[in-house]
């Protein structure tokens, strides 16, 4: 839950790093900072999706020779690793941004935004892109059970927790809809 505390001035190279994680540029924005955060996740899953696509297709020659399974576990190990930096950016500017849960503070929805697509091959046409957006921000606002009691736990894990859990179930109803094909 959110909580004002005294703010401090960032300090160093690694303050302005953390912030500019925990904010993605977007987290200042005056109207719905954690839409465009979310909104950052898809461009950042289409740019993926693209290089992904020139994989399968041996478009660039550095990943000659890489299984789709080797693909795959880099993007996976990739995701894990952005999520510890998110929790620890996230952390690091609690004091910074002056709350427990800053509204600048958008990792979270980036991170929650691309575990929803994870469930889903690259590929998948605009529409289905749309339902995975729109799934993501329904359930980051209604925090159905346990999402808002995850909100309590300390530093950057409770700022993030809550959009990762977000994130599988919103991630869960997308590969539903596109395992029936709805939206081919």
């Amino acid at each position: 839950m959110k909580k004002s505390i005294e703010r401090r001035k960032p300090k160093g190279i690694v303050d302005h790093l953390s912030i500019a994680l925990t904010t993605f540029g977007v987290g200042y924005f005056p109207i719905a900072p954690g839409t465009w955060g979310s909104a950052v996740a898809v461009l950042i899953y289409v740019g993926i999706g693209d290089l992904v696509s020139s994989v399968r297709n041996n478009e660039l020659g550095f990943f000659v020779g890489l299984s789709q399974a080797t693909v795959w576990a880099v993007i996976a190990v990739t995701l894990f690793l952005f999520i510890l930096l998110g929790i620890w950016a996230s952390n690091r500017t609690i004091d910074i941004l002056g709350s427990t849960d800053p509204s600048q503070a958008v990792v979270d929805e980036v991170m929650g935004q691309l575990i929803v697509f994870a469930f889903v091959p690259f590929g998948v046409g605009w529409p289905l892109i749309l339902v995975g957006f729109l799934l993501f921000r329904f359930f980051d606002i209604w925090k159905p059970y346990p999402i808002n009691d995850l909100q309590i736990l300390p530093g950057g894990l409770g700022i993030c927790a809550d959009d990762i859990v977000a994130g599988v179930y919103a991630g869960i109803c997308l590969s539903i809809i596109y395992a029936t094909g709805f939206l081919s």
